[in-house]
C-alpha cells in the first residue's frame, strides 16, 4: 500500500467526520485564574519565604566498605566516601545554621545547597550537643543576601491542634514542605547518642528520612522545633522507615538555650558516673534470676565500672559473672542503683534522665542495693565524652 494511502486511512480513523465538518469545533473555555483563599495564600507565603532559609546538607564520611586493593597504586571504585543527607536552617546573619547531630556525625566534609543559588557551598561544624541531637554549622562563602535567618518562635505554650509546617529534603527531595498540626505536647522520646528521654513536639506533618535537622514552623513562619525523628514501621519495599503521621521535633526553646554555647564551639554532653548499665530492666528478668543474683525488682543494674572514674573512686562495684543475653554480654553480680539524692530510680532510663539534668562537678548520693544489702556512695559527676558508653 502506498504511504500516502496509509496516511489517509489513519487520518480517517482519527477523524471519521472530517469530510462532513467544514468548521472546527469551538475550543473548551478555560476558566480564568482565581485568587487563593486568604488562609491558603497565607500558608503559601510563609512557605515561600521560609524555604529560602533552609539548607540541603550532604555529609561525606569515610567508607566502611573494605577496598579490593591494598596498594595505593590502584583505585577502587568501592572505596569512595559514604554519603548521607539532611536539612538545616539559618539562625543568624553570620551563616550559622542549626541541624541534627546525627546529620553531621563523623562527617569529614559538608556540602550545602540553597534554594536560591546554583552554587554548592562547604560548611564546618562549629559546636555539637550529641545528647540533644543538635549541631551548629557555619556555611562558608555565602553571599550576605542569601543568608536569611528564620525567626525563632516559642515552644512553650504550644497547643494541640495548632498548625505546623515541616520543611526539609525527604528522601533527598530538596526544599519540600508538608503541613499538619501539633498532635501532642506531653511526649518524651529517646534522644541523642545515649537515647536519653527528653521532651518533644509530636506532629502529623509528614516527616521522612532527609527531613532531619529541618525547621518545624508555626502558621506565622516562626521556628517552634527542629525535626529529628519519626515513629513508623519499616518500609515494605525499601526497609527504610516511612512517615506514618507520627513525627517528632526538638522544642526550639531547647536549641535556643544551647545556641550561645554551640556558637562558642562547645561540645555539650551530660555528666557521667563512669559505669556501664545492663541494657535491660530488672523487671525483664525471671524471679529465679533475681533470686540467684540477689537483685531487687527495680533499679539500674551496673554491669561494669570504668577504671579511675567517679564511680570507681567512690567504691561502686560492677558485675563479676559474664553471661550472654539476647542484647549482648552483661556482667551480673554488681551494684544496683535504687535511688539518687533520695529520688527513686526504677530503671536505667530513670538514671540517665536524672543525670541529664545535672552538671559536671556536682556531688550526688547514690543509694545502692549490693547483694541484698543497702549501702550509699558519694559521687562527684564528671564531664561526658563523645562518643561514650559511660553513664
Amino acid at each position: 500500500m502506498p504511504k500516502a494511502f496509509v496516511l489517509t486511512v489513519l487520518l480517517a480513523f482519527a477523524s471519521p467526520l472530517g469530510a462532513a465538518q467544514t468548521t472546527p469545533a469551538p475550543a473548551t473555555p478555560v476558566a480564568p485564574a482565581t485568587a487563593l483563599p486568604a488562609a491558603e495564600q497565607a500558608t503559601v507565603n510563609v512557605i515561600e519565604r521560609a524555604l529560602s532559609s533552609v539548607l540541603y546538607i550532604e555529609a561525606s564520611s569515610p567508607s566502611q566498605t573494605q577496598g579490593t586493593f591494598s596498594s595505593p597504586l590502584f583505585a577502587d571504585p568501592r572505596s569512595q566516601d559514604d554519603q548521607s543527607s539532611g536539612s538545616g536552617f539559618f539562625v543568624n546573619a553570620q551563616g550559622f545554621a542549626l541541624t541534627n547531630y546525627h546529620v553531621v556525625e563523623g562527617a569529614t566534609r559538608l556540602s550545602v545547597t540553597l534554594r536560591d543559588s546554583n552554587q554548592t557551598f562547604t560548611a564546618r561544624v562549629v559546636g555539637t550537643a550529641p545528647d540533644y541531637d543538635l549541631a551548629l554549622i557555619q556555611v562558608q562563602g555565602v553571599p550576605a543576601n542569601l543568608i536569611r535567618p528564620l525567626p525563632m518562635g516559642n515552644s512553650t505554650g504550644l497547643r494541640v491542634g495548632q498548625t505546623t509546617i515541616a520543611l526539609g529534603a525527604p528522601f533527598g527531595l530538596q526544599f519540600s514542605a508538608t503541613t499538619g498540626i501539633v498532635s501532642a505536647i506531653e511526649r518524651t522520646i529517646p534522644t541523642g547518642i545515649r537515647g536519653i528521654a527528653q521532651n518533644a513536639i509530636q506532629t502529623d506533618a509528614a516527616i521522612n528520612p532527609g527531613n532531619s535537622g529541618g525547621p518545624l514552623l508555626d502558621s506565622s513562619g516562626r521556628v517552634i522545633g527542629v525535626n529529628t525523628t519519626i515513629l513508623s514501621p519499616s518500609g515494605a519495599a525499601t526497609g527504610v522507615g516511612q512517615s506514618a503521621g507520627v513525627g517528632f521535633a526538638i522544642p526550639i526553646n531547647v536549641a535556643a538555650n544551647l545556641l550561645p554555647r554551640l556558637q562558642a564551639g562547645q561540645t555539650i554532653v551530660g555528666p557521667i558516673l563512669g559505669v556501664s548499665l545492663a541494657p535491660f530492666d530488672l523487671t525483664d528478668l525471671t524471679e529465679q534470676a533475681r533470686t540467684q543474683y540477689r537483685l531487687p525488682r527495680a533499679g539500674a543494674l551496673i554491669s561494669q565500672v570504668t577504671p579511675n572514674s567517679p564511680a570507681a573512686q567512690a567504691g561502686v562495684r560492677g558485675g563479676t559473672t559474664r553471661i550472654q543475653t539476647p542484647v549482648g554480654p552483661v556482667f551480673l553480680g554488681g551494684d544496683v542503683i535504687t535511688a539518687i539524692n533520695g529520688q527513686a530510680i526504677e530503671s536505667a532510663a530513670d538514671l540517665r534522665e536524672y543525670l541529664f539534668n545535672r552538671q559536671a562537678g556536682e556531688r550526688v548520693t547514690l543509694t545502692i542495693n549490693r547483694a541484698g544489702q543497702t549501702v550509699t556512695a558519694q559521687v562527684t559527676l564528671a564531664p561526658g565524652t563523645v562518643p561514650g558508653t559511660g553513664r
